[in-house]
């Protein structure tokens, strides 16, 4: 079967990809290929539904222009294919001293990346919209929102499939070759053959980019994000979104608390290594995905770097009490009766040889190929941004 055009990876930034693609160039004969028998069953299925504001991101980085474009973009969407989304507002709160210059850049920062509405709240004014958090110092983010991507995602695959766009489900990627005119991709059904083949395998975009190109230096992480959900009795403590502080030298935002589209109150995520790539449960192990994570001289790197807040992470994983207890740091009247267990999502995080966890996204450039290989939070929200990006990659190809 040949193709202008295949794409690897039917999660939400493959679809808003293709989608893009298909806009830009109705002619292009295109597949879109995903290994499960449902579109969006990993990083997209598995979010919290949070749409970003760009608060977080290093000003001109790929992460802020594609997150504060596609902010934009998805609200458009939304509006426009009539899916529900609800622009509920967040605060960050610090709840210790040190905190204090860490939310102060945190403002910079954002003011930098265009959010020019928000702002520092008194305490008196964080206690009259979060009545129940603790805290010393706040900003109030009133961009921040909640939607369902996997609803967005799939509004995609409806308007891949109506400009011509061919999706197909079921079909593991077993090998990408090189041929005369492009790539042959085999998969367990069948055999595309294609000019350019888009790399957006997620959790394994660095295997799939390994067999498009030999510059490919960095191995994806997984990092298994662990959720509790509030009884309903106490989702009262929770108004917006509430986020502590991060940690600036680490790329995870802290345990907080998400308001979800579809109702209910999450807390988490924690940040723990995955025993495998799709490793959604501690119980799940494989042996040959752990050793590559473990092996690699970057993880190592990080790993002797970041320890003490590793097994914190881990602790925490194994503990509700120390899970309660993080929780706490922002709503002390929480208790551990209050938490039931929630699901868990797997962040596929890019870290380089050097021990840097990739704080940006990544899209690595072959001859006949073009690799998204760094795409964690906020690709979702960013999705039509990045879609917008890759796609113009796309075009001038052709």
């Amino acid at each position: 079967m040949k193709y202008d055009l295949t794409i690897i990876g039917g999660g939400i930034v493959g679809l808003a990809t293709a989608y893009k693609s298909l806009q830009k160039n109705p002619r292009l004969k295109l597949a879109l290929i995903e290994k499960e028998t449902e579109l969006c069953k990993h990083q997209t299925g598995n979010n919290s539904g949070v749409i970003h504001s760009g608060l977080y991101y290093k000003p001109g980085s790929l992460k802020a222009t594609n997150c504060i474009n596609g902010y934009n973009m998805l609200l458009q969407f939304c509006k426009d294919e009539e899916i529900e989304y609800d622009l509920c507002g967040k605060v960050v709160v610090a709840t210790d001293d040190f905190q204090k210059p860490l939310l102060e850049n945190l403002y910079k920062r954002g003011l930098e990346n265009g959010l020019d509405e928000i702002s520092k709240i008194s305490i008196e004014e964080l206690k009259e919209i979060e009545p129940h958090v603790n805290g010393i110092a706040a900003l109030k983010v009133p961009y921040t929102g909640i939607v369902d991507y996997v609803a967005v995602a799939e509004k995609y695959a409806d308007k891949i499939r109506e400009a011509g766009g061919e999706i197909f489900l079921g079909q593991k990627v077993t090998g990408i070759e090189a041929s005369s005119e492009g790539s042959i991709v085999e998969t367990t059904q069948q055999t595309f053959d294609t000019k350019l083949v888009v790399n957006c395998g997620g959790l394994y975009s660095d295997r799939l980019a390994r067999k498009t190109s030999d510059e490919v230096d960095l191995k994806i992480i997984p990092f298994r994000g662990e959720y509790f959900k509030l009884i309903p009795e106490k989702e009262y403590l929770v108004k917006h979104l509430i986020y502590p502080v991060p940690d600036p030298n680490f790329p995870f935002l802290g345990v907080h608390f998400t308001r979800m589209m579809k109702g209910g109150i999450e807390a988490g995520p924690n940040a723990v290594l995955a025993f495998r790539r799709e490793g959604y449960k501690k119980s799940q192990i494989h042996l040959g995905e752990l050793a590559e994570s473990l092996m690699w001289p970057g993880f190592q790197k990080v790993a002797k770097k970041y320890w003490r807040t590793g097994f914190g992470e881990l602790y925490r994983s194994f503990s509700k009490a120390a899970f309660t207890k993080a929780l706490q740091k922002l709503i002390p009247e929480i208790q551990e009766s209050d938490l039931v267990d929630g699901g868990a999502g797997v962040r596929a995080q890019a870290c380089d040889r050097n021990g840097g966890l990739l704080d940006d996204f990544s899209i690595i450039e072959a001859q006949y190929a073009i690799n998204v290989c760094n795409a964690p939070s906020p690709a979702a929200t960013s999705s039509l941004s990045i879609g917008d990006t890759v796609s113009d990659l796309v075009i001038k190809r052709f």
